[in-house]
């Protein structure tokens, strides 16, 4: 039976809770994790996604099946077009793909992008919504996810992670905002609590996928199946 989704996950070993896009608790259903080889942090989540080699993407695209394909790492954002045009399913390369709706009903001021990393999150992945540059927060260097996920760590503390995420977002945000985008993949596990915190609507990689394919994802309170 052909798994409902496969991500396309990064190099790497860092403990993925439910709720992250490569954990197979996030699903109701079937989910593939092809971890794609030398496909580092360091080398994706670059200021120039432009310059990334994405031979070993197109590669294990061409391999994947489930009927939902997926990366985990907002930054491919910049390679959706081409990626999409290789394959008639559903192909979602980060949650920065929500923009084309979200950017409907959302100005820069209302809406708050957090990143993995503020500084090389640029216009370019942003694809034609440049104007939202200016609503993106990263996670500080010194935050304990992104630790983790920088230095590939074994251990996480989801509670720290969850606490010093709800205190960044408290910091940043303002009367204005409506929404937030969360573009890292890794964010999801903590986007009730954020909600909870702010009382504003959150859109992420799950939310993504859900609306591909109704049914699929498994949310945080959810009944058991």
């Amino acid at each position: 039976m052909r798994p409902a989704v496969t991500v396309l996950q990064l190099d790497t070993y860092f403990p993925r809770i439910a709720g992250d896009v490569g954990s197979p608790d996030s699903y109701r259903c079937d989910v593939e994790i092809m971890r794609v080889p030398l496909a580092t942090v360091a080398g994706v989540v670059s200021a120039r996604p432009d310059l990334i080699d994405i031979t070993p993407f197109e590669r294990a695209l061409e391999a994947a099946c489930g009927e939902v394909i997926v990366t985990s790492c907002g930054f491919l954002s910049y390679w959706q077009t081409h990626l999409q045009s290789l394959t008639k399913r559903p192909f979602i390369s980060s949650a920065l793909t929500a923009l084309d709706g979200l950017g409907q009903v959302c100005t820069p001021e209302s809406l708050m992008i957090v990143t993995f990393d503020a500084h090389r999150l640029t216009p370019l992945h942003l694809g034609g919504h440049h104007e939202f540059s200016k609503s993106i927060v990263g996670l500080p260097a010194q935050a304990h996810l992104r630790q983790v996920i920088e230095g590939d760590l074994a251990r996480l503390d989801a509670a720290k992670a969850s606490a010093e995420l709800c205190d960044l977002i408290a910091r940043h945000q303002t009367p204005a905002h409506k929404h937030i985008l969360f573009e890292c993949t890794n964010l999801p596990p903590y986007a009730q609590a954020v909600q909870e915190a702010t009382g504003l609507a959150v859109t992420d990689i799950l939310t993504q996928i859900e609306a591909a394919r109704r049914g699929t994802i498994r949310r945080s309170g959810d009944a058991p199946d």
